[in-house]
C-alpha cells in the first residue's frame, strides 16, 4: 500500500474539503432578525408613535453589499423581508451584486401629485453638515455645549466608520455622548465604560457614555479635567462627523460659523420623487394586523411587499424572471397610480415627526387611497438604535421602522432590527 494511504492515516485533501464546506455552511446561515408589529390609533392617549420617532436618532443613508449565500439561503418570503430592512436595489441577474441604500420613504397609493403641504415638508428636510477631521474634544467644550446641546437638539455621528471594526462616536439630543471604542483606545483613554454586549467571548469593544449636561455644570471638577485631558493630550481622537442641529427660530448658519476653522460643508438631503402606474397593492384592514384569509393581508405580508416595491422588483412572478419569483400577496387590488418619495441624508427625528403628522392629515379630505406608508432606515454603523440601546452590525446592521397610516387614523407600526440588537422598544 502506498505511503500515506493507510486506513488510520489522515487525508489532508479531505480535511481541506471538510473545512471549506464548514465555511460555506456558515456563510449560508441567515442571521437572526426581529420584526415587531403593533396597531394603535393616533388619537389614543397612550399611543407611542411620537416617542418611537423621536428616540430613533440617526436616520441616514447607508451603502452595504450582501454576499450571495446570505440571500440564497433564505426562502422567497425571507428574502424580501430582508430586502425591506435594507432597501435593496438589485443589479444584474444575481443576488450577489446587491447595493443597499437606506433612507426615509413614503408611499401613497392612488396619488399622482403631492400636495403643497407635503412637498414643502419634503423640500425642507435639511440641512446637515459634514466636518472633516474634527477633534473629539470639540464636542465636550463648554462653548459647544452651551451653544448647541443646551439650546436645542444636537446630533452628531462619525462618518465612514465601521461599528464592528473602528472607533465610532454619536451625540444624542439628550446630551449623551456615546463612544464605541476598540480595546486599545479604551485602555489608552483611561475612561470608565463597559464591555460591548456583542463582542463574544473575547472583549474587543467597549462602550463609554458621557453626560455633557452634567459635565458642563462641573467644569472645575476632576472628572471634566480627566476627560478633557484624555481627548486633548493622552489620546487625541479625530473623526469625520455628520452634524445637525434643530432649534425653532435659530439661524441655519450657526453651526457653519462655529466650526469655520475646520473643513465644514453644508449638505441638503437627496430627494427622489416618482410615480408608479398600475401597481398591484395588498388589501389591508386596519383592525386585522394578522390578516384574514380571502379578505385582508397581514402586516408581515405588507412588510415583504414593501421590500419588493422599494427594490423595484417585478411583482408578477413571470416564468422567465430569474431574479425574483415574488408576487403580490392576496387579496390585492390594482391602483392606477402610486406616489413614492425617497429622502436620503442625515434626517432629524423632528423632521420625520412633522412628515408623519402631515401624512395623518392627508385623509382630512376624502381620498381614494385606503392607506399610506412611511418607512425610515437607521444608520447601519450608529452605536445606538433606539434611545441608548447598543447597536451592532453583524451581517447587516439594520434597524428601521415603518408606519402604515389608515384613513380612520388607525396605524400599524413595524419595527425591525438585526442580529446584534435588543428587541425593539
Amino acid at each position: 500500500m502506498p505511503a500515506g494511504k493507510g486506513r488510520g492515516e489522515s487525508n489532508p485533501g479531505r480535511a481541506c474539503v471538510e473545512k471549506t464546506m464548514a465555511i460555506l455552511c456558515r456563510l449560508r446561515e441567515v442571521p437572526r432578525h426581529l420584526l415587531v408589529c403593533e396597531k394603535s390609533n393616533f388619537g389614543h392617549d397612550k399611543s407611542r408613535h411620537r416617542h418611537l420617532v423621536e428616540t430613533h436618532y440617526h436616520n441616514y443613508r447607508l451603502l452595504q453589499k450582501f454576499a450571495e449565500a446570505s440571500l440564497l439561503a433564505c426562502t422567497t418570503s425571507e428574502r424580501f423581508s430582508l430586502l425591506l430592512r435594507e432597501n435593496v436595489t438589485l443589479t444584474g441577474a444575481f443576488f450577489a451584486n446587491v447595493v443597499v441604500e437606506a433612507s426615509v420613504s413614503f408611499l401613497i397609493p392612488e396619488c399622482g401629485i403631492l400636495s403643497k403641504e407635503l412637498k414643502d415638508l419634503v423640500m425642507d428636510s435639511g440641512p446637515y453638515y459634514f466636518v472633516k477631521d474634527l477633534p473629539l474634544h470639540e464636542l465636550i467644550a463648554h462653548e459647544f455645549i452651551s451653544t448647541f446641546v443646551k439650546k436645542g437638539a444636537c446630533y452628531a455621528l462619525t462618518y465612514n466608520t465601521n461599528i464592528d471594526e473602528d472607533n465610532t462616536v454619536a451625540l444624542l439630543p439628550n446630551g449623551k455622548l456615546i463612544l464605541s471604542l476598540d480595546k486599545d483606545t479604551y485602555e489608552e483613554t483611561g475612561l470608565q465604560g463597559r464591555p460591548s454586549q456583542y463582542c463574544g467571548r473575547k472583549t474587543m469593544k467597549f462602550i463609554v457614555s458621557i453626560d455633557l449636561m452634567d459635565l458642563s455644570s462641573k467644569l472645575d471638577s476632576k472628572k471634566y479635567e480627566r476627560i478633557s485631558w484624555a481627548f486633548k493630550e493622552k489620546k487625541p481622537l479625530k473623526f469625520d462627523f455628520l452634524l445637525a442641529w434643530h432649534q425653532t427660530g435659530a439661524e441655519g448658519s450657526a453651526m457653519m460659523s462655529y466650526f469655520s476653522s475646520y473643513r465644514i460643508q453644508e449638505h441638503q438631503p437627496k430627494i427622489v420623487l416618482s410615480t408608479m402606474t398600475d401597481v398591484q397593492c395588498p388589501v389591508l384592514q386596519s383592525g386585522e394586523l394578522r390578516g384574514q384569509p380571502g379578505a385582508a393581508c397581514s402586516a408581515q405580508e405588507l412588510f415583504e411587499w414593501l421590500g419588493a416595491v422599494f427594490s423595484n422588483a417585478a411583482l408578477n412572478n413571470e416564468p422567465d424572471n430569474f431574479i425574483s419569483t415574488y408576487c403580490c400577496p392576496q387579496p390585492s387590488t390594482v391602483v392606477a397610480k402610486a406616489y413614492l418619495c425617497t429622502i436620503t441624508g442625515f434626517i432629524l427625528p423632528e423632521k420625520i415627526r412633522l412628515l408623519l403628522e402631515q401624512l395623518c392629515r392627508y385623509f382630512d379630505e376624502p381620498k381614494l387611497a385606503p392607506w399610506v406608508t412611511l418607512s425610515v432606515q437607521g444608520f447601519a454603523d450608529s452605536p445606538v438604535s433606539w434611545r441608548e440601546n447598543e447597536h451592532g452590525f453583524r451581517k447587516g446592521g439594520e434597524h428601521l421602522y415603518n408606519f402604515v397610516v389608515f384613513s380612520n387614523r388607525d396605524y400599524w407600526l413595524q419595527l425591525a432590527v438585526g442580529a446584534n440588537d435588543d428587541c425593539p422598544p
